[in-house]
């Protein structure tokens, strides 16, 4: 069994992370301190005891309703840098991060506040935490795709400073194939593209992402097993999935860690990533998710050694930003053996 240090040691590379989901009781306690905000929990411990959730829709309700305390620049550079800060602890090197802007304009929030103030903790991540990091933008699937489009149209005006867009928010009734005019305009200005899918929908979610909004990535995905001719697409073209182990007990995905369909996934020959999601929320972050594999479903250090090399060469990083990255796992592979 590997130890904590051991895990600690291996380079990390996180694909699924919503900065909004780091976002730890203590610090929604000193926003909302700083932002005169009245929240609905007498304290810190009546907050904490609302993060038990029966599904997606029941820990969004909570997610969004947390996120009133975000206001300033400030505040979503201060909520990024705490997430970096707890990333560098966990031994991750580079950091794909999502945010959800729709989440914050649609309370009055401007799009360049938070935008600019998460980019602007990102713009220092590798010089003051040894984090490399991209930006994503995230579009919520259960508002209308033509509020989307809008805020694409947006981004592209302001010159965001972003490596590409993604899809996330309730699935279920909800499917890919809204979205097309969104990502097609944002394929024509080079940025990529990524979706949640096949997590509590079903794989033909998972096929429009990547027949209709042409996707490089899926983040989850784990229902694709569902679909033979599914797996054997996403084998064949190695495409990513970015599986939150955490993330799919939480919610009720999975009943337990020990039923996660991860190591079946791994055994199929899929490009699987382990990833943290919303990890002030499920329970723990990258480093965490890794220990609980290695301790609950007996993966050894080629196993984790074979999703930390997928999440390099799954990330929008160069080649030759990945090769060093890849030379570094193979060494702590060795070491382990």
């Amino acid at each position: 069994m590997l130890t904590p240090a051991q895990i600690h040691d291996l380079p990390k590379v996180e694909l699924h992370l919503h900065i909004e989901g780091t976002l730890e009781p203590e610090l929604i306690m000193q926003l909302a301190e700083r932002n005169g905000i009245r929240l609905p929990w007498a304290d810190i411990e009546e907050l904490r005891r609302q993060y038990e959730f029966t599904d997606l829709q029941s820990f969004l309700n909570l997610y969004y309703a947390n996120m009133a305390v975000l206001q300033t620049e400030a505040d979503f550079a201060d909520l990024t840098r705490a997430y970096l800060r707890r990333a560098q602890a966990a031994g991750v090197r580079h950091a794909e991060i999502f945010m959800d802007p729709q989440a914050h304009t649609v309370r009055g929030v401007d799009l360049a506040t938070c935008v600019n103030g998460v980019a602007s903790a990102l713009a220092e991540s590798e010089a003051e935490f040894g984090v490399s990091s991209a930006l994503i933008v995230t579009f919520l699937r259960d508002r209308e795709a033509a509020e989307a489009l809008t805020m694409m149209h947006d981004l592209i005006e302001m010159r965001a400073p972003i490596v590409g867009i993604g899809l996330d928010s309730a699935e279920v009734g909800h499917p890919p194939i809204d979205f097309v005019e969104v990502f097609a305009l944002a394929r024509e200005h080079g940025l990529q593209c990524l979706a949640h899918a096949g997590e509590e929908g079903p794989p033909a979610y998972v096929w429009q992402a990547l027949e209709l909004l042409q996707v490089s990535r899926i983040d989850h995905g784990i229902r694709s097993l569902e679909d033979d001719v599914l797996v054997e697409h996403l084998v064949k073209h190695q495409i990513p999935l970015t599986v939150c182990p955490f993330s799919n007990v939480r919610l009720r995905v999975v009943d337990t860690l020990a039923d996660h369909p991860l190591p079946a996934m791994l055994a199929r020959g899929l490009a699987v990533t382990v990833n943290s999601d919303d990890p002030a929320y499920f329970g723990g972050y990258l480093d965490d998710n890794f220990t609980a594999l290695t301790d609950t479903l007996s993966f050894g250090a080629e196993e984790v050694a074979t999703l930390a090399r997928n999440a390099v060469r799954a990330s929008f990083l160069t080649a030759d930003a990945q090769a060093p990255l890849l030379m570094e796992i193979n060494e702590w592979l060795s070491a382990q053996l």
